[in-house]
């Protein structure tokens, strides 16, 4: 089964406004979300037969918010893989429709750590006791931003990766978010900036790494017989790819993640190649992240990241591979610590030709959406979606 077999289209795309929600309830920011996405569709809740959500609702999976959605479904699917599981929830919701067990997939995310004051990546973060690697790492007092800085570290070792390419990532995220209203972060940074902010886990900066929001977003997938009816763009999911990477009993390598086993599933799927992307949504917990999954992606090869982001590569309008153009989670938004859902979002919006004008590709009709869950240093998810434009 492959995505162009089995074509479904994203109908309905929405990010929710909020950055933080002291107002609202993780529920009502996953209606909120609901809501948008299908009325951006042009659907209802009782067009849904099919819903998809990670370990961010609350309660005990799906229950809660099926519940107070009130939803009649005929599929659902509860699958979670951390900040990529957006990415994994659209590819499924392809293989649920094409296998006829739904024609109208919601996918909804939604979450308030800011609100709750929620700690940085340099805090522990409470993991399952009976997780059975987790004995012999506490110990050493590891955490999120020091898994990432590790693979930086070694990236720089091996390659000569240097804070100033990775710097220059943020520098391309800030260009865009300068264009979008809602943006945590609006203020266009150097890299002399990105720098000379203080250090946070050696090689990584504090503007290296993204912002804590609140909020969230949802999408609607459908069947083609149910999109032909609406009357919308079409945004078709041509291309599909998952992987898991682990710590391969101590013969771990820092320096390529889940995504280069996941992105050539998603190409040869999709039948086209990297060159063929117009643009990108990376997921950008760290700057590092999104290096390491360029390369992983093909876009150049392992090792010359850093010299392929840098002196504005990934800016629209300038380089050649134009990523995040919402700002991303460096600098726009990245809800509830999970950034795949906006980063399909964005991809959506190019491929409308709904992006801020300052920043929407030219003749956008090919974006791929790829995300990271989990650790990068440690166990890791990895997701790639490819979307076309229906001409």
């Amino acid at each position: 089964m492959t995505a162009r077999k089995s074509r479904a289209y994203i109908m309905g795309a929405y990010e929710h406004p909020t950055r933080l929600a002291t107002d609202k309830t993780v529920a009502q920011l996953h209606a909120e979300a609901a809501f948008g996405a299908l009325a951006d569709a042009g659907l209802g809740l009782n067009d849904v037969d099919g819903f998809f959500c990670g370990n961010d609702m609350p309660g005990l999976g799906a229950f809660a918010i099926v519940d107070y959605l009130n939803l009649k479904l005929r599929h659902v699917d509860t699958t979670d893989t951390g900040g990529c599981s957006y990415m994994i929830h659209v590819a499924h919701a392809v293989e649920a429709i094409a296998a006829g067990k739904c024609s109208v997939a919601l996918i909804t995310l939604g979450g308030r750590p800011r609100a709750e004051g929620a700690s940085t990546g340099t805090a522990p973060r409470p993991y399952h006791h009976a997780q059975p690697d987790i004995p012999f790492e506490l110990s050493f007092g590891n955490v999120i931003a020091g898994s990432y800085a590790m693979c930086a570290k070694r990236h720089m070792y091996e390659f000569g990766t240097t804070s100033e390419q990775l710097a220059w990532v943020k520098v391309a995220a800030s260009h865009h978010a300068q264009h979008n209203s809602r943006a945590l972060l609006r203020d266009v940074v150097t890299v002399e900036e990105v720098v000379n902010s203080p250090l946070v886990a050696d090689p990584l900066h504090r503007l290296d790494c993204c912002v804590i929001t609140d909020g969230g977003g949802a999408l609607v997938v459908t069947s083609p017989e149910v999109a032909r009816q609406l009357g919308r763009p079409r945004v078709g999911v041509i291309g599909m790819g998952e992987a898991m990477k682990g710590q391969s009993g101590g013969r771990v390598d820092l320096t390529y993640s889940a995504i280069a086993a996941a992105a050539p599933r998603a190409f040869s799927e999709a039948g086209v190649k990297p060159a063929d992307i117009k643009y990108a949504s990376i997921y950008d917990s760290f700057t590092i992240t999104v290096l390491m999954q360029i390369e992983d992606l093909g876009f150049c090869s392992k090792g010359e990241g850093g010299r392929f982001v840098a002196d504005g590569n990934l800016i629209s309008g300038v380089g050649r591979l134009p990523f995040n153009t919402d700002g991303g989670g460096l600098c726009n938004n990245h809800p509830n610590n999970r950034g795949g859902m906006t980063k399909i979002i964005e991809a959506v919006r190019q491929l409308r030709g709904e992006a801020h004008p300052a920043v929407q590709v030219p003749g956008c009709d090919l974006a791929l959406a790829s995300g990271i869950g989990g650790s990068l240093g440690m166990r890791h998810g990895g997701s790639v979606i490819i979307l076309e434009r229906e001409q």
